[in-house]
C-alpha cells in the first residue's frame, strides 16, 4: 500500500512516503509554531523523492493528538483537505502510540509514551513493545504525572519516552528508581513515518470522519465552561 504520511502534533513537523511497508523518503523539521508553512513544503518533498503525484497515494496517515491543539488542528485540517481533493481515505494515528511504535524492537517491554499537557498534567498511556507492534496496555489520559505513575507503577521496570518524560524525569526516576530508563532524545518525538506503518492496518475514514484525540478542552473552551458554570 502508499501511504502518505504527516505529522505536526508536537515541536517537529514531518511528511513521509511509504510503499509496501517500506519508508521511501521522510523530511523532518524542527519547525515549532511554524507547521502551516512548513508541512506541505514537506509534504511535495516526499512525493517527489518518491516519483508520486496524489494520484499514486492510496491512503493518508496523520498524527491526530494528543499534543499540541495548534499543530494537531493543522496536521487534521490537511490530511482532510488533501483526502478529500483527491478522494483518497485517511487514517488518524494516536501521537501516544505512535511514540511507543518508535520504541518496538528496542528490547524493552513497557513503554509508556509521555507528553506535556501544561497545567500540571501528561498525556500518556503504557504498552507492551515487546513484540512486533505497540499493545495498548492502558488507555490515554490526561492527568497528574504522579496519578499515572500510580496506575503503570509495578514490580517491573519501564521505559519513558516523549517530552513529558524528558521534563519531568527527576519525579519519575524518583518513584520508579533504577528501574526505568528514559530512551533517547532521538526517539522523543513523533514521525510520520511510524503513523504511516502503522496505518496500513488501521481501518481508513473518508475525509470528514477524520477529527483530532484532544483528551482534554483547549484553554480557552475549558475558560469558556468555567466561566459558564461560575
Amino acid at each position: 500500500m502508499r501511504v502518505l504520511a504527516m505529522d505536526t502534533s508536537g515541536e517537529s513537523v514531518s511528511a513521509a512516503v511509504i510503499d509496501g511497508r517500506r519508508v521511501i523518503f521522510e523530511a523532518f523539521e524542527r519547525a515549532e509554531r511554524t507547521h502551516s508553512a512548513r508541512l506541505m513544503t514537506l509534504v511535495e518533498r516526499a512525493l517527489t523523492a518518491a516519483g508520486w503525484g496524489m494520484g499514486d497515494v492510496e491512503r493518508i496517515a496523520v498524527v491526530a493528538g494528543p499534543g499540541s491543539y495548534t499543530g494537531v488542528r493543522i496536521g487534521v485540517s490537511t490530511a482532510r483537505g488533501l483526502a478529500q481533493g483527491a478522494g483518497i481515505p485517511c487514517v488518524g494515528l494516536d501521537t501516544l502510540e505512535v511514540l511507543a511504535a518508535r520504541a518496538v524492537g528496542l528490547g524493552f517491554g513497557m513503554v509508556c509514551p509521555l507528553l506535556d499537557a501544561r497545567a500540571g498534567q501528561v498525556y500518556g498511556a503504557a504498552f507492551d513493545c515487546g513484540g512486533d507492534s505497540p499493545v495498548r496496555l492502558t488507555d490515554d489520559a490526561a492527568c497528574a504525572l504522579e496519578e499515572f505513575l500510580d496506575g503503570v507503577q509495578g514490580d517491573g521496570g519501564a521505559a519513558f519516552t516523549g517530552s513529558g518524560a524528558a521534563a519531568m524525569w527527576d519525579r519519575i526516576a524518583g518513584r520508579f528508581g533504577g528501574r526505568a530508563v528514559i530512551l533517547p532524545e532521538s526517539l522523543a518525538s513523533p514521525l510520520a513515518s511510524a503513523a504511516g506503518l502503522l496505518a496500513e492496518d488501521r481501518p481508513a475514514v473518508t475525509y470528514n470522519g477524520l477529527t483530532p484525540i484532544y483528551l482534554r478542552l483547549p484553554q480557552a473552551e475549558r475558560e469558556r465552561v468555567a466561566r459558564q458554570g461560575a
